[in-house]
């Protein structure tokens, strides 16, 4: 019974967090304009899910996040997406699905790494809310300079930023935008993680006792 109960737990949380990632993929809300930029809180979702119900889900929400991306070029949504998409659409579902994907399981991983040496368990949620952004910036665009650092349309975009290698270029595209993602998303990524972390409490620990707490039992001596 208990196992039941937990497994539907558990699939209503994913599919909770999985229906947030996908309003906002697909909604405004999921964006804040800040000036050029468009700072992305999609990555949330995926870090939440990685710190509270561990890698497995994080790659899992990774994957929808991933998809999301891989869609919206098709539909012509992003001018990046379809350029790239013209160049190879294997090279950018890597890209944008694959390297999602290794971001909320690497998210996951690192916050366990962590909270294995963390005694008050604040850093570990730190450390796990702001990997996800960070991974997220890194494998995107790593892939992108792995990938597609010769075609056309990268080698324009270095130009512009009069880039001389492939790391003043990842610094020049993502800049201040990815560290206000890095800011942001950290910030609201651990708030929520460690107060759903705390409402729901660690399972781990009511696991590991196996039963109630026992009740005292009543010395029928004494009360003779």
């Amino acid at each position: 019974m208990k196992s039941k109960t937990f497994n539907i737990r558990t699939m209503t949380q994913l599919a909770l967090l999985t229906a947030i990632t996908l309003v906002l993929a697909y909604t405004p809300i999921g964006y804040l304009p800040l000036g050029p930029f468009n700072v992305s809180f999609l990555s949330v979702p995926v870090c939440i899910g990685a710190i509270v119900m561990g890698p497995g889900v994080g790659a899992f929400l990774g994957l929808v996040f991933g998809l999301t991306s891989f869609g919206n070029a098709l539909s012509g949504g992003s001018m990046m997406g379809v350029a790239l998409m013209a160049v190879s659409p294997v090279g950018y579902f890597v890209q944008s699905v694959v390297g999602r994907v290794l971001m909320g399981l690497c998210t996951g991983l690192i916050f366990r790494a962590v909270r294995r040496v963390d005694k008050r368990g604040f850093v570990s949620y730190v450390a796990g809310a702001v990997s996800a952004p960070l991974l997220n910036t890194v494998f995107y665009m790593g892939l992108m300079c792995l990938i597609f650092y010769n075609c056309d349309y990268v080698q324009n975009m270095i130009a512009t930023t009069g880039a001389t290698n492939p790391i003043l270029f990842v610094l020049a595209v993502v800049g201040v935008q990815g560290v206000i993602e890095v800011l942001v998303c950290g910030v609201i990524g651990t708030i929520i993680s460690k107060a759903v972390d705390a409402a729901l409490g660690r399972r781990k620990a009511v696991q590991a006792s196996g039963k109630p707490a026992e009740m005292p039992v009543q010395d029928k001596t004494a009360a003779n």
